[in-house]
């Protein structure tokens, strides 16, 4: 999986297609933590520093990003 760095660097990308692939990886990000939280498994396991990650990376884009918090999980 790439990361939302690997995303933001790459030149070949346009500024919207690098707000689509950010938005591809937000969401997966968000199904690995809702996975993770009913699943039992470990919340913190680096999901929701992923998260962040992608959600800074779309600011850098001025993205408007969709609303964050357990509401959108």
């Amino acid at each position: 999986m790439q990361d939302a760095q690997d995303i933001l660097s790459n030149e070949s990308l346009s500024r919207n297609e690098k707000i689509s692939k950010l938005n591809d990886l937000l969401s997966e990000a968000r199904g690995l933590q809702r996975a993770a939280t009913e699943g039992g498994m470990d919340p913190e396991d680096g999901v929701t520093r992923t998260l962040r990650d992608i959600e800074l990376a779309l600011e850098t884009l001025n993205a408007n990003s969709p609303e964050s918090g357990a509401a959108t999980l």
